[in-house]
């Protein structure tokens, strides 16, 4: 399974590639944040809540549907720990 994961930006490590440091779930990953970047709301900027899928973010969200998106994936149980672990495991450069 691929979900889409709430994780906040710390970072942006390159804007001219569009890409940022994402924390999601105390896991760091470089991600691509060009697509939220023309949502029309400005540039993804570090503090930003994003929703993150296959190394994208895909969709800025506020910080109390993060917070809820996120508790519901724990309500998941394995498939979201599942998730986790491959995040863990992937290197996103």
């Amino acid at each position: 399974m691929c979900l889409a994961i709430p994780g906040q930006i710390v970072a942006l490590t390159d804007e001219a590639l569009g890409l940022a440091t994402v924390e999601i779930a105390g896991v760091r990953r470089t991600v691509n944040v060009g697509l939220v970047d023309g949502d029309g709301r400005g540039p993804a900027v570090p503090g930003d809540w994003v929703l993150v899928h296959v190394g994208f973010a895909i969709a800025r969200v506020d910080e109390d549907e993060a917070m809820a998106t996120l508790a519901l994936l724990k309500e998941m149980g394995a498939e979201y720990e599942t998730e986790l672990e491959e995040l863990k495991a992937s290197a996103i450069e």
